[in-house]
């Protein structure tokens, strides 16, 4: 059952969590399409601005290859030149919004993780799909954002992990003079924070995006029975996804009834 049809969510909860559900059933086309049609009535809403460049995010990722050429992929991608202005977009209304709030509101605690969590999206971006060495700007406006959240509230789930994906991309990515001068990083504090994360009781969505962080997590440290044994637990909650199916079949495992 999808959250969203729960007897006594609001309409907004309820195609929030709809939107949420295709997220992480790797559904992302209809979750930017869901999350759209919430900003679109609460142009301020940074859950929805923040899962919209999310899914725009990992259209662009699935689209583009992981090695190669990147420039030459882009320019032949039919759809990218689209999904990539409407993420530019969202980001550039994320940290508008965001910014704005915080001007009058320094603490506020959403305000802070959304807008880390919205920068880091632009940062992982260049990183990755597009391949290019930019976005220092928002790598430490996301760190510096995401340290405050934690301070603030130390179990806070999603800075928990988003935080711990800086201290692994600095550590495994960045070259030794490049880590020192981005404040340094960790493999292993980032793998003990989302192993934290992961065990937390949180919202289930917040919990399952912890679970699929340390998922990716193990698959790149090549640990692959523990990735193996979270996939499984994954596709119980999420049995539409492709990814985690694809994953499985390829190591000849199969989800438990």
């Amino acid at each position: 059952m999808i959250a969203g049809t729960v007897v006594g969510v609001s309409s907004h909860g309820r195609k929030l969590s709809d939107a949420q559900w295709c997220f992480f059933n790797a559904r992302y086309e209809d979750a930017a399409a869901l999350a759209l049609e919430l900003r679109l009535s609460d142009p301020e809403d940074l859950a929805a601005i923040e899962l919209r460049s999310s899914a725009l995010l990992f259209q662009l990722k699935e689209l583009l290859p992981e090695r190669g050429d990147k420039e030459k992929a882009l320019k032949a991608c039919v759809s990218c030149s689209a999904l990539l202005t409407a993420f530019l977009a969202e980001t550039t209304r994320g940290q508008t919004v965001a910014r704005a709030t915080l001007k009058t509101a320094p603490a506020d605690e959403a305000a802070l993780f959304f807008l880390g969590k919205i920068d880091l999206n632009y940062v992982w971006l260049q990183l990755g799909p597009l391949s290019r060495k930019t976005g220092w700007d928002e790598y430490w406006e996301a760190r510096h954002s995401l340290d405050a959240v934690l301070a603030k509230n130390p179990a806070h789930v999603r800075g928990q992990v988003a935080r711990a994906w800086v201290d692994y991309v600095v550590d495994t990515k960045m070259p030794w003079g490049t880590k020192w001068v981005l404040g340094g990083g960790s493999r292993k504090r980032a793998l003990a924070s989302m192993k934290a994360a992961a065990a937390a009781e949180d919202e289930f969505f917040a919990h399952a995006e912890a679970r699929f962080a340390l998922w990716d997590l193990h698959v790149r440290e090549r640990n692959l029975p523990a990735a193996i044994a979270i996939a499984n637990e994954l596709a119980r909650d999420f049995p539409e996804n492709n990814e985690l199916a694809s994953f499985l079949a390829k190591h000849d495992q199969h989800s438990e009834p």
